[in-house]
């Protein structure tokens, strides 16, 4: 069994989606609900609120779910189909390799791209934020798609974020980076297996890979 796991957001497909701002309301909620949060020079990202809210305020969890989803619900309905998905995930196919989607987006925004870009039929397993416990950086992903596909030999992570090789790294599994910013990989001390600027290369990449 062979997986080629792809990221949804900016690598199958891209959106005008500002994490960013996204988590700038999300802590304006939070400290106009529990108070200012400890101050630092970085950004708070998503994920750390979210997480904060579960540890120290679950009952304002909802809320701040809320915002993320009204982010991602405006976002898709501009998003776009990067070139070349779809020929990544048929030729990932026609390569032996069972095709999974792993995003931090919601099930039901997920399901919105897969439906416009015609995707759902080439992806073997859809892995939302709905599915994980921990959205990534966290690994927690990968521990449903082990549970769904046994016996697997190799697999593969494709994305464009530090957050996709983080995760891969936490999964131990080797990372493929799409069109990366080399200073985030530098930062975060993530070596790519390899790196791509076209997806249709994509296929024979892992024909190569895997023929090792």
């Amino acid at each position: 069994m062979r997986l080629c796991v792809f990221d949804l957001d900016h690598t199958l497909v891209s959106s005008p989606l500002d994490l960013a701002a996204m988590a700038l309301e999300m802590r304006a909620y939070i400290e106009g609900c529990q108070g200012p949060l400890p101050a630092r020079d970085e950004r708070y990202r998503v994920g750390e609120l979210v997480r904060w809210c579960r540890d120290h305020a679950p009952d304002i969890s909802r809320p701040i779910w809320d915002i993320a989803l009204d982010h991602e619900r405006r976002a898709v309905a501009s998003a776009w189909l990067e070139p070349g998905a779809r020929e990544a995930l048929d030729g990932a196919r026609a390569a032996g390799f069972s095709t999974v989607l792993w995003t931090n987006n919601a099930r039901e925004v997920t399901q919105v791209a897969l439906d416009r870009f015609a995707l759902a039929d080439a992806l073997d397993l859809v892995v939302t934020r709905d599915d994980m416990a921990e959205m990534k950086p966290s690994a927690d992903g990968w521990r449903v798609i082990a549970a769904r596909f046994a016996g697997v030999r190799d697999a593969i992570v494709v994305g464009d974020s530090w957050v996709d090789g983080l995760a891969a790294a936490a999964a131990g599994v080797p990372f493929v980076a799409y069109r990366p910013r080399e200073a985030e990989l530098t930062r975060w001390k993530i070596t790519p297996i390899a790196r791509i600027d076209d997806l249709t290369a994509l296929p024979t990449w892992l024909r190569a890979w895997a023929g090792q």
